[in-house]
């Protein structure tokens, strides 16, 4: 059934009557009749109830005035869709490609109005970082330059942390790939998260690969794995974000599974050897350097290199640390701080608390009581169970594609060269990390020569690489699930184990009660790794419940984070939460949040996906 409607007269008249908090949405917190009566041109009526079905006629009516039409048709069909099947095919047809950026002529407006060049002046200008070896980019920005506001500003022959700080007062995005086809450059696609997260971040890109692979968009995942290669290649490492101030800093590895994944969709070896040379190389340049992020134990650290404040972090962020040092010395934090920048007070117990905090935002937890203070002194979990899979990874990819010989230089690598790294991992992660006592992973203080005993979501990752073996996959499940198993899913670490909080002690978005989509993921593919079918649904449907319950309520909000405790996206730590602020529609949601939709669907059986649709609560179903 389909109604022709007058866009503009429908929609004021339906917010007018519904959107009583004037917040341009329809939500369960307006307080309007909840009842709608559709006309056509004719005056033939059809009613729409509940918020659910409103707020999809709001997002209908909105989506038909890009049409530039005065009338529209509405389709019952899509106002009456069960809420997976629209949240789904939302993410599919729209949210894709409302997070799709390129770094050329065609792409680079979007970036032109991001929130970070606020700044920077009314001019809205920007700064575009090129490596001084990228002669193709630098003459295509400079001639750019006479169509758009920008600077273009080529980096020195050799990018250190003194000179990563002195440009932070003048931000910019650094240039990704550009291509050519036809004579005409194009720049590499890539998918943001978000809001204010408008470049492309490392590990983001991966969990986003998942969903676009699963929703076709094999062409998307391709293009942020090959921006990866010239991060690897011109910056030396796959970056925190294309932003000037994370040259020092890269993020947790999963580049190996990224042109795995793409691989098993694209079967193109030349693709293949070209990225798998690179992995190699970030692999053995970023990681597996002795004293850096390779510890003398044989395992790894994160350890971000610059100097003082990470400048992305939100005004007063560092407060609640600084401000005893301003009051020791009789001034306020904001003239502590602005002093301690600009060098004219050393404190030597500040800057090594800023290389833990750089290290927290290097491994992507940012920020964390598990990481806080102390993150570089830490063998982690997690990234010793992502660098397994690197291992893992190269030992299959060349085994089965390369006839277990892949050379590169002058240095041949076999299965087994890589079976060997993996297994004296394992080895030490076993010896060093492993609890056989309490039957859980715990990350380990190479100084203190300890393990933290902080319980954390991260405990989960070895099932994720396929690092342990079943009985310790056993106990994991046994003794962790239980603890942080919460109404929307896995928290990301124990209340215990985040400790009490408090003015001086403020909230971290990354620890209890929040819950993250890479730890949900992660944790399923662990479990199906290991057969854990019952307990991989009653996690993907918790997780699902929660999006669809809040995207049904919330005119199809699909944010960052999440509180897993209560099952609401009302976060309140920490920046805030991205994707909750627009106006009539969502046209991106979230990165990673749409991935995991996408995956939990396609790994939950039918009948949870009806009673997803029915909104059965998961007490109803796994507690009766």
């Amino acid at each position: 059934m389909r109604f022709k409607v007058n866009i503009k007269t429908t929609l004021g008249a339906l917010l007018a009557q519904e959107d009583t908090d004037g917040d341009k949405k329809i939500t369960i917190e307006d307080q309007g009749p909840k009842s709608f009566v559709l006309k056509d041109e004719e005056g033939k009526p059809y009613e729409i109830k509940g918020t659910y079905y409103l707020s999809n006629l709001l997002q209908e009516l909105v989506l038909a005035i890009d049409s530039n039409q005065e009338t529209t048709e509405i389709s019952i069909t899509n106002i009456e869709e069960l809420p997976t099947q629209r949240i789904s095919r939302m993410i599919r047809e729209y949210y894709w490609n409302g997070l799709t950026r390129t770094m050329d002529e065609h792409g680079i407006q979007a970036l032109l109005s991001d929130s970070k060049n606020e700044t920077l002046g009314a001019e809205s200008l920007l700064r575009v970082y090129v490596h001084y070896k990228d002669d193709v980019a630098l003459d295509y920005y400079m001639k750019l330059k006479s169509a758009m506001p920008l600077e273009v500003i080529q980096l020195p022959k050799k990018v250190t942390p003194k000179y990563v700080k002195k440009i932070n007062n003048k931000p910019g995005i650094l240039a990704l790939k550009l291509s050519e086809k036809d004579e005409e450059a194009f720049g590499e696609p890539f998918v943001v998260p978000g809001g204010r997260f408008n470049e492309m971040y490392g590990w983001d890109s991966y969990f986003e690969s998942i969903g676009l692979l699963l929703d076709g968009r094999t062409d998307l995942a391709t293009g942020m794995a090959n921006n990866f290669q010239y991060e690897v290649e011109y910056y030396g490492k796959i970056l925190n974000a294309n932003r000037s101030y994370y040259l020092t800093r890269t993020q947790p590895p999963f580049y190996s599974s990224l042109i795995a994944e793409i691989f098993e969709k694209t079967h193109d070896k030349n693709w293949l050897k070209s990225h798998l040379q690179t992995a190699i190389k970030e692999y053995e340049t970023v990681w597996m350097v002795t004293g850096k992020r390779l510890t003398e134990n044989g395992l790894n650290r994160y350890l971000a290199e610059g100097i003082g404040k990470p400048p992305e972090a939100e005004e007063g962020h560092f407060h609640h640390e600084i401000g005893p040092y301003a009051k020791a010395e009789g001034m306020s934090v904001q003239e502590y701080e602005k002093q301690y920048a600009k060098d004219k007070i050393k404190n030597p117990k500040l800057d090594a608390y800023f290389v833990h905090d750089r290290s927290v935002r290097e491994s992507g937890h940012d920020t964390s009581y598990r990481l806080e203070g102390i993150c570089a002194d830490l063998n982690v979990v997690e990234l010793n169970a992502f660098l397994y899979k690197y291992e893992t990874d190269f030992a299959e990819i060349i085994a089965q594609e390369f006839e277990d010989s892949f050379k590169i230089g002058g240095k041949e690598y076999t299965s087994a060269y890589w079976l060997q790294k993996a297994t004296e991992r394992k080895d030490q992660v076993n010896k060093l990390l492993w609890n056989e006592e309490k039957g859980m992973y715990f990350d380990y203080n190479f100084r203190k020569k300890e393990q933290t005993n902080f319980i954390s979501a991260t405990v989960f990752t070895p099932l994720w690489a396929k690092m342990c073996s079943q009985e310790q996959a056993q106990k994991v499940i046994q003794h962790a699930l239980p603890l942080l198993k919460e109404k929307g899913g896995i928290a990301s670490c124990t209340k215990e184990s985040r400790g009490e909080i408090s003015k001086e002690r403020p909230q971290k978005q990354w620890d209890y009660p929040n819950g993250w989509a890479p730890h949900q993921m992660m944790l399923w593919r662990g479990l199906q790794h290991y057969g854990f079918h019952s307990e991989l649904q009653e996690l993907v449907y918790r997780w699902l419940f929660m999006i669809t319950k809040n995207a049904v309520d919330y005119n199809g909000t699909i944010p960052e984070k999440y509180d897993v405790v209560s099952a609401t996206h009302k976060v309140f730590a920490e920046y805030g939460n991205v994707g909750t602020e627009f106006e009539y529609i969502t046209k991106e949601g979230f990165g990673w949040m749409n991935a995991s939709y996408q995956l939990g669907l396609s790994l939950l059986d039918s009948t949870y996906i009806s009673k997803l649709n029915e909104l059965t609560t998961p007490e109803t179903i796994f507690n009766p």
